[in-house]
């Protein structure tokens, strides 16, 4: 390095990347600058610069001096290796200019500290790293070791767990083939370990995110619902909150969705089989929320997840960020998974509520193709991860004549979680319509619901059915029994009684 490169280094003064000292007097200042150069874009600091007049000075350089630069140096962690520069300065006989370049932080790498405090640069200026950055870092170069999820519960236990959900992930698991058919039987515990959802034999926070029915510790588990009149928030028509662990919102939102969307019929000539779908795919919406419950930052307790939804479209947002390797825009685009959660996204693979990974986006495009409804947005405003549906039309005054009007109540009420027959997918419903109270073999039940495909049948109408307590099956200890049949729960009756209406009889021919 020559006086010419240092010169048009400082010919645009200090910036960024480029922190000018006047001599090694300000070196304790100097490896603050050093730090945030190596936590931000890096950079070149300089000593024997005037600031403010950029006038190339030069100091004496001793043997002390090099060492007092190279003692700094050690106060940063992690150890880097630092070229120094002495360059001579030909109007001052003696003098040299010192000048030290530090690479850039790259996402994965641990930040560093000087003498344990962080550094990070705002412009030209130098600041203290904000503890929440500094954690986000620290959990990317260590996700294993300090990923909210992983950590122990406070005052949770397996006993505070909901059984009933765990059981049915595991036999979603087992009928999805992701998980050995020997976990039907095993303790629970066991399952949970092995999902790394146990530390130390107690629950962790994916677990109790997952699982819990104890959330007081927890203001972070709750969903924000809204329907608001027009395009904008100045006036609700219904405002909700509710709350519970990841299955609880899920039927939450989802019920929310079946409240305030239109819902539409026709007869189908296949199968002379009334067809009803929501005005935006219900598989779309529900791939969203899920997606949008388990990447979520939850460690972020003093936010919280929303829907939204208006006349022209509907909102769900996470308190988040997307992974580096991903933009808005390449989102649409094949790409790799980076969960969040990671244990979290395996549990909820393992128990079939999501595919394969990286394929949530297409899957919900996919979807939305299939309706002929334009495909949604994604975006990010800082804080939370977005993804937009455009309501197909004027959907909140305009209405076919087979569409089914969902009535709107006003409401600004905290509300518990609705029961989870009124949030089942359209399948479900058709399946607790059709059934009788008598045990029926698989194929009757697709029969009646006018399907013959089995496997699509067990998949989308049958094992749903079972994990929401709808159905039951005659010889429950072994699912695959060889003389295997099913029929609706007492509690699916009652609800059917109550929420479906019976068909009139046909008139008497004259």
């Amino acid at each position: 390095m020559t006086i010419d490169d240092i010169k048009a280094l400082i010919a645009s003064d200090e910036s960024r990347t480029l922190e000018l000292k006047k001599t090694t007097g300000e070196l304790k200042d100097g490896m603050h600058s050093a730090c945030a150069f190596l936590n931000t874009d890096g950079g070149w600091l300089i000593f024997g610069i005037a600031p403010k007049s950029l006038k190339i000075l030069g100091q004496e350089v001793t043997d002390s001096t090099q060492q007092e630069i190279a003692k700094a140096i050690t106060g940063l962690e992690p150890a880097v290796d630092v070229k120094i520069h002495y360059v001579d300065v030909p109007d001052r006989p003696g003098n040299k200019v010192i000048a030290l370049h530090f690479d850039g932080w790259v996402w994965g790498e641990r930040p560093h500290t000087f003498h344990g405090c962080p550094y990070y640069k705002v412009e030209s200026t130098t600041k203290v790293m904000p503890h929440e950055m500094y954690d986000e870092r620290i959990r990317a170069h260590k996700p294993q070791l300090y990923a909210w999820e992983r950590q122990m519960a406070d005052g949770v236990t397996l006993v505070d767990l909901n059984e009933k959900h765990i059981r049915g992930c595991i036999r979603l698991g087992v009928e999805g083939g992701r998980i050995p058919a020997s976990a039907m039987s095993a303790p629970i515990d066991d399952t949970l370990a092995k999902w790394n959802l146990l530390k130390n034999g107690n629950p962790t926070n994916g677990a109790v995110m997952l699982f819990s029915n104890k959330i007081d510790e927890y203001p972070q588990f709750r969903l924000r619902l809204a329907r608001f009149l027009g395009t904008d928030k100045n006036e609700f028509i219904d405002n909700q909150r509710a709350e519970g662990n990841f299955f609880d919102l899920l039927d939450a939102g989802m019920a929310f969705f079946f409240k305030h969307l239109n819902l539409s019929g026709k007869i189908t000539n296949h199968s002379l089989q009334r067809e009803e779908r929501l005005e935006v795919p219900y598989h779309a919406l529900r791939e969203a929320l899920i997606n949008s419950l388990c990447h979520r930052q939850w460690e972020k307790h003093n936010l919280t997840g929303n829907i939204a939804i208006y006349d022209d479209r509907i909102e769900i947002a996470n308190p988040g960020i997307f992974p580096p390797q991903i933009s808005p825009e390449s989102i649409k685009e094949p790409h790799e998974s980076y969960p969040y959660n990671l244990k979290i996204a395996e549990a909820l693979y393992k128990s079939t509520y999501l595919e394969s990974w990286g394929s949530g986006a297409k899957r919900i495009m996919d979807a939305c193709r299939e309706q002929r409804i334009e495909e949604p947005t994604w975006r990010w405003d800082g804080g939370f991860v977005i993804v937009t549906f455009k309501r197909p039309g004027n959907a909140s005054h305009e209405q076919d004549a087979d569409t089914q009007p969902v009535l709107n109540r006003h409401s600004t009420s905290s509300i518990p979680v609705p029961h989870q027959f009124s949030t089942s997918s359209l399948p479900v419903k058709t399946l607790i319509e059709k059934a009788p109270d008598d045990f029926m073999t698989v194929w009757q039940l697709a029969e009646l619901c006018g399907l013959k495909d089995i496997r699509y049948f067990r998949k989308n109408y049958l094992n749903p059915a079972l994990e929401e307590g709808a159905i039951e099956r005659l010889y429950p200890e072994q699912p695959k029994h060889p003389k295997q049949k099913y029929r609706l729960t007492e509690t699916a009756r009652e609800w059917k009684n109550k929420n479906i209406p019976k068909k009139p009889k046909n008139s008497p021919k004259k």
